[in-house]
């Protein structure tokens, strides 16, 4: 559904977004044809961080309804600048959650795709229910059991997702995976669908499986993918941080 209209002066911002959304789309299409799969069945996630609320009207003046960031700090004013773009737009929240952050991101996000701990589970179910929300939420599996880059050991996944299908204010949806720094995405994302599997033996319509990012989008399809996470190839070059 398209958004108010964009002023003239981000025309040609527009234009540059607009062509990269067309590749994205292209390589989805194409990726999911190779897995003989329904393009339909992939949500493209736009991944926003660094980039001003400017960009992500302009994303969904072009369609894209999904869009993620993984810092409350740069979330929570980006989405409060956009609000008048609800209920069309969705927040996803993917980056490592730490519990003092959980009032703040359970007010905006309607999926959190980094729950990787039952104590989170808790924080994110309490604070979406003072905040009167539903909030969908993702176990986050570790492909390679790196505690830098966030995420549940395999033994860990059922016992987090027993969790958020216990908790009121929470959904559990599915699961969200990265692949390692520096491994062949293909062999990285194997084990994910089993992964997934195990998830929707406790809700079965648990079927998100969020993997995937500007580098590595057709492996996660192949593995099973239904949202992938695309910042560059969609926005450009990432600004520094400041």
């Amino acid at each position: 559904m398209p958004g108010p209209s964009i002023p003239p002066a981000a025309g040609g911002r527009r234009a540059e977004i607009a062509v990269r959304l067309a590749a994205v789309r292209d390589r989805i299409a194409a990726a999911c044809a190779a897995a003989v799969r329904d393009p339909g069945d992939v949500t493209l996630i736009g991944i926003t961080k660094t980039f001003p609320a400017s960009d992500v009207r302009l994303l969904y003046d072009l369609g894209v309804t999904d869009v993620g960031e993984n810092r409350d700090q740069e979330a929570a004013p980006k989405a409060a600048q956009c609000a008048d773009l609800a209920p069309g737009l969705t927040w996803h929240f993917v980056g490592q959650l730490q519990t003092n952050k959980s009032a703040s991101v359970a007010s905006y996000a309607g999926v959190v795709h980094s729950v990787d701990r039952v104590r989170l589970v808790r924080a994110l179910g309490r604070d979406a229910r003072r905040a009167g929300r539903v909030i969908t939420c993702l176990v986050q599996a570790s492909l390679d059991g790196d505690p830098a880059r966030g995420g549940a050991l395999a033994a860990d996944v059922p016992v987090i997702a027993r969790a958020l299908a216990a908790e009121e204010g929470l959904v559990l949806g599915g699961v969200m995976a990265m692949a390692p720094l520096g491994a062949a995405p293909a062999a990285a994302f194997a084990p994910l669908p089993g992964i997934a599997a195990v998830v929707r033996e406790i809700r079965p319509e648990a079927r998100i499986v969020s993997a995937g990012m500007s580098g590595d989008l057709e492996d996660a399809i192949a593995a099973g993918a239904t949202h992938v996470r695309v910042g560059t190839a969609l926005l450009g070059g990432r600004p520094p941080v400041r």
